[in-house]
């Protein structure tokens, strides 16, 4: 922070914070609305005494605090989300090895998982912001509740014991680590926040090449108990350690006049549309995910190998694409980065994947998807500055930008929990016959995952309504 910055901190009426400077005695100003203001000022001449200030907040958007939070939460961001994003290894074990083999609902596993991750975020955040005191510590909780669930998995036999221990339990365990994440991400970040974001959540593709590869050779050597056992311990060693970044910029008390249940924003005509297309888009967005690598051998006849890697060029397309899009979100409106992943989704789809007669132009699509689709949360900081700000043009009380993020977690997971019934009722067989076929059949329309191919192909293209609603003056 520069000599002459100066830095605000909202406190309710009646608590004060002591910052003692020349001339003013307790840093104190009384504010327009009730609220008390405490003031940190550096001024060239003082800064013998701002050295012995009794309280002093980190710099915002920079500085070692800053970073070293962001390079933390980064990597548990990646082992809590990239291990249920790495299902897919588990679910072929499950369907091929005992005792699980011919057992119903091993699908169901994985979206458990992340649809609890998902769908508990405004509840877990509604606690976090309530008892803010409390919320430094429940990365660790969490980490808790993630390693007993994996070791209680590692004693199951049927599809049922895993489902509420590798599933429910871990994506329990979760939400309650990875919630203050968002919360305190957003006091370190605030100009750069979209790139912080970007950065953080390019974690799960980074997480999402390395660990189907590491789970994979594991199993294959360990068994699934082993695996799940050995995970357990390795998750709690490689994260516990990083909560000790994960700490708020803020004392609690600057934070504790938040109402986070204040939700009046919920039913604005603004959120209604962002949530929307929100769910909608999320609804086909991870149908690829679950196809693409059993389309390339059904299709294509690419081997096991050449077909698991569409998943991981999809993941590796995701890093640079979070990071790209939270950077664009953080210059221009976020309508406009939402089209921006909405044409580059939606082409890639309809036209690339749609067409596809070879490996290669599948590849292609799988980078096209991943840069253009990976990114579309990355958006929803712009989602929650322009929430915040229409709150704080109204009387109706403030917008939490953290209960905002709450419940476009929460839209995406209802996507997340009907893509994987929703799936199976779309392969159906080809959507059309006859004209595909010869020297130029387009194989994505002409095989059995074309209603796959349509379906998110559209999701994908309504994911983007929000820019004409704002282009016709209603956003």
């Amino acid at each position: 922070m520069a000599h002459d910055d100066i830095e605000f901190i909202t406190m309710p009426m009646g608590q004060t914070l002591e910052c003692a400077t020349p001339g003013t005695p307790h840093g104190e100003t009384k504010s327009d609305d009730g609220f008390f203001v405490a003031v940190n000022a550096r001024l060239p001449d003082e800064e013998d005494f701002v050295r012995r200030q009794e309280f002093s907040l980190p710099p915002v958007d920079g500085g070692k605090d800053a970073w070293l939070f962001l390079a933390a939460v980064f990597v548990v961001d990646a082992l809590i989300w990239g291990f249920p994003f790495a299902f897919g290894v588990f679910q072929d074990y499950y369907n091929s090895h005992e005792p699980f083999v011919g057992q119903p609902n091993i699908a169901v596993i994985g979206t458990s998982a992340m649809g609890v991750m998902y769908l508990t975020s405004p509840i877990i955040m509604g606690f976090c912001r309530t008892f803010g005191r409390w919320t430094r510590w429940t990365p660790i909780l969490g980490l808790l509740i993630m390693s007993t669930a994996l070791a209680l998995s590692s004693f199951a036999k049927t599809t049922t014991h895993l489902i509420l221990s590798q599933g429910i339990f871990y994506g329990l365990g979760g939400g309650i680590a990875y919630c203050p994440c968002i919360m305190y991400l957003n006091e370190w970040f605030v100009k750069k926040k979209g790139l912080a974001y970007g950065i953080m959540w390019s974690g799960t593709g980074l997480a999402g090449v390395i660990l189907p590869l590491l789970l994979e050779s594991l199993l294959s050597t360990l068994g699934f108990r082993s695996t799940l056992r050995l995970w357990a311990g390795l998750l709690f060693v490689l994260a516990a350690p990083l909560t000790f970044f994960i700490k708020p910029r803020l004392p609690p008390s600057a934070t504790s006049h938040v109402k986070p249940f204040n939700l009046w924003f919920l039913v604005t005509p603004a959120f209604l549309v962002y949530q929307t297309a929100n769910i909608v888009e999320a609804m086909g967005f991870f149908l690829p995910g679950i196809y693409l690598p059993t389309y390339a051998r059904s299709t294509l006849g690419a081997p096991s190998f050449s077909a698991a890697t569409t998943i991981l060029l999809v993941n590796v397309a995701s890093v640079f694409g979070c990071v790209a899009m939270g950077w664009f979100t953080d210059r221009f409106h976020v309508t406009t980065c939402i089209l921006l992943s909405t044409i580059g989704a939606t082409v890639s789809v309809l036209v690339i994947w749609g067409l596809s007669s070879s490996l290669g132009l599948l590849y292609f699509f799988c980078i096209v998807y991943g840069l253009f689709a990976g990114s579309f949360s990355s958006a929803w900081p712009g989602i929650m500055r322009d929430m915040t700000q229409k709150g704080q043009s109204s009387n109706k009380g403030t917008v939490d930008p953290n209960m905002v993020f709450g419940f476009l977690c929460a839209g995406r997971g209802v996507g997340n929990v009907v893509a994987g019934p929703l799936s199976e009722t779309l392969i159906r067989g080809p959507l059309w016959t006859g004209q595909w076929t010869g020297e130029t059949a387009a194989y994505g329309y002409s095989s059995g995952y074309s209603s796959v191919i349509v379906f998110t192909g559209v999701t994908a293209l309504l994911g983007g309504v929000s820019f004409i609603w704002r282009r016709l003056g209603l956003l």
